[in-house]
């Protein structure tokens, strides 16, 4: 996981996905890692890889962008 965060802004902002995710989905956080970064690499490869555009965003766009996102992705949580 270090190699593909390569700061603290980007863990910082992959926990802040991640739980309120969970909080969204109404699951656990430990899930939607599991979903996202063991099951397949869209937390790196979507969430960490657009870290510079979606942390601008306010929280509701961030998850809904991800949700969307995941759904085109065929994720299911």
């Amino acid at each position: 996981m270090s190699d593909r965060i390569k700061n603290t802004d980007e863990l910082e902002f992959a926990i802040f996905c991640i739980e309120n995710l969970a909080l969204r989905l109404k699951t656990d956080a430990e899930h939607i890692y599991t979903a996202l970064a063991e099951s397949n690499s869209f937390l790196y490869d979507y969430i960490v890889a657009h870290y510079d555009v979606l942390h601008t965003q306010d929280k509701e766009y961030i998850i809904n962008d991800i949700l969307e996102a995941m759904d085109q992705c065929g994720i299911k949580v």
